[in-house]
């Protein structure tokens, strides 16, 4: 369909754009069409965070902003919604000659110095300074900025200049028209779906289940995508070339999140992402908090899909061990129907997945914590935060008199597919909650696995680590009383003080 076209706002102007290469990232298309350079590439892999934008979208209180990568973005997913950049920001303050209360704050904290990663840090903090409900404080800001990565100035000034901009009663121009620019977006708003071509190359944006079925019989061989933090790095890193796409965030069906207590269960549409998830996940399974703000920075987390994650089939994604161990089940449809099998059973081998001709996953339903259930999952990386894990562990257990009813336990990054530890799950089962019990689960765990030594970890390093969480776990819950939850949870911090 070559004269199909999208319209988003860039700042507050209306863009009508048509022939244009649908793999085409937002940065591109923002430094060599719109000549917005102000936006820089650092990494092109959504790590370094200078490429930071802020896109909003119709919300309870107007316009809700959030920042996400632009180098990973494909341009055709701006469709109906607004794209900031730091060029907007000048101007939209309580003086129309003045900057941004971020951008004053930055200058007066001195948060600049080469100036390259500065106006990634200005969207990232222009999101925070828009973010409805949230009490700021420090280890908010420091989630904010997460995946923002400064090499010369340090990030105590950069800190500095957050709490000076959000000492600032909201006001900017952005805020006093939030009405007015929701009830432009609403009118941009797509009803029906989207279809680009360009030499070849096509894009789909479905807005029903039923049409995702049909583009899947139609075009076996095409590629799902959501979030695209796997994809947009395909595209910018491996230089990769895709026939066709089908985004699936404009499906209803998709981004279903509901918690049935009847049921009991939750369920996760495949195209909710992490940001939207975050809140209900936390509430239903508090030892997956520190997990999920770990998984990737604020940009990170507003693309990626829990679906996605699961979907890529990756042996070192973070939330099939940690939903193997709480017993979650994949619902795959198509248009011959739908079936549910064990996520555990998603993954045959190393980047195969039972997923048939034609079918896609349409949600993840996870169990409610019952009570005598002790959850926990665990993270280690490199870095603390937007890192890709070494090993993530995951543990579920039912103690009942101190002697454990139930165990499930699930390890990514220890072989090809995240897998049940079910060797030393037995050498749980039935026995005493005690130190001899740990240590012969321990011991199992080399039954269970042979890891691999690759540039994150040795084989020698994962095995021991393995250990040593599953020891972790062991002692977070050895004690009257215990549920398994960290005493330090910063998840909570997010829209409050520490208590």
């Amino acid at each position: 369909m070559m004269g199909a076209s999208i319209r988003f706002l860039l700042g507050n102007e209306v863009q009508e754009l048509s022939g244009f290469d649908p793999q085409m990232t937002v940065l591109e298309w923002l430094r060599t069409h719109a000549r917005r350079t102000g936006t820089k590439e650092g990494c092109a892999e959504g790590d370094c965070g200078a490429c930071t934008v802020a896109v909003g979208e119709p919300g309870p209180q107007g316009v809700r902003y959030r920042a996400f990568n632009s180098c990973i973005q494909l341009l055709p997913t701006l469709d109906g919604k607004q794209l900031l950049t730091v060029e907007d920001l000048a101007g939209s303050g309580s003086d129309a000659d003045g900057l941004h209360p971020v951008q004053q704050a930055m200058v007066d904290q001195h948060g600049s110095q080469c100036g390259f990663c500065t106006p990634g840090f200005v969207m990232s903090l222009f999101t925070l300074y828009h973010a409805d409900g949230v009490e700021i404080h420090r280890q908010r800001i420091d989630q904010a900025i997460a995946g923002n990565l400064c090499r010369c100035t340090g990030y105590a000034p950069i800190v500095r200049a957050a709490v000076q901009a959000m000492e600032t009663a909201p006001g900017d121009g952005f805020h006093r028209d939030r009405g007015q620019l929701a009830t432009q977006l609403r009118q941009l708003r797509r009803e029906k779906s989207l279809h680009l071509e360009y030499r070849g190359r096509h894009y789909h944006a479905p807005v029903s289940l039923a049409e995702v079925w049909q583009l899947l019989q139609q075009y076996p061989q095409a590629r799902m995508v959501a979030g695209a933090t796997d994809v947009g790095l395909w595209i910018t890193k491996e230089l990769r070339i895709f026939d066709r796409l089908i985004n699936l965030c404009n499906v209803p069906e998709l981004l279903r999140l509901e918690k049935d207590q009847a049921a009991g269960h939750l369920t996760v549409g495949a195209a909710v992402n992490y940001s939207d998830a975050l809140e209900v996940l936390t509430q239903c399974y508090p030892g997956m908090g520190e997990m999920l703000l770990r998984l990737g920075a604020e940009q990170v987390r507003n693309a990626g899909t829990i679906g996605g994650n699961i979907a890529n089939g990756s042996p070192i994604g973070d939330m099939p061990p940690t939903l193997i161990a709480l017993d979650a089940r994949l619902v795959l449809s198509s248009a011959a129907g739908a079936r549910e099998i064990a996520l555990e059973d998603f993954f045959l081998g190393y980047g195969r997945q039972d997923l048939r001709p034609g079918e896609c996953v349409e949600c993840i339903r996870v169990p409610l914590l019952q009570s005598g259930l002790r959850f926990a999952v665990y993270k280690v990386a490199k870095r603390f935060d937007q890192d890709i894990s070494a090993l993530c562990g995951a543990f579920c257990i039912r103690l009942e008199n101190e002697q454990v009813q139930e165990a499930r336990i699930c390890f990514g990054g220890m072989a090809g597919i995240p897998s049940r530890a079910r060797a030393a799950e037995q050498a749980l089962l039935g026995q005493a909650w005690n130190e001899q019990t740990l240590r012969r689960a321990q011991a199992a765990l080399a039954l269970d696995y042979t890891p691999l030594t690759d540039w994150r970890a040795s084989r020698e390093y994962r095995a021991l680590a393995a250990q040593n969480l599953l020891q972790r776990f062991y002692l977070q819950n050895s004690s009257p009383g215990s549920s398994g939850e960290l005493s330090h949870q910063p998840w909570r911090l997010a829209g409050g003080k520490p208590g």
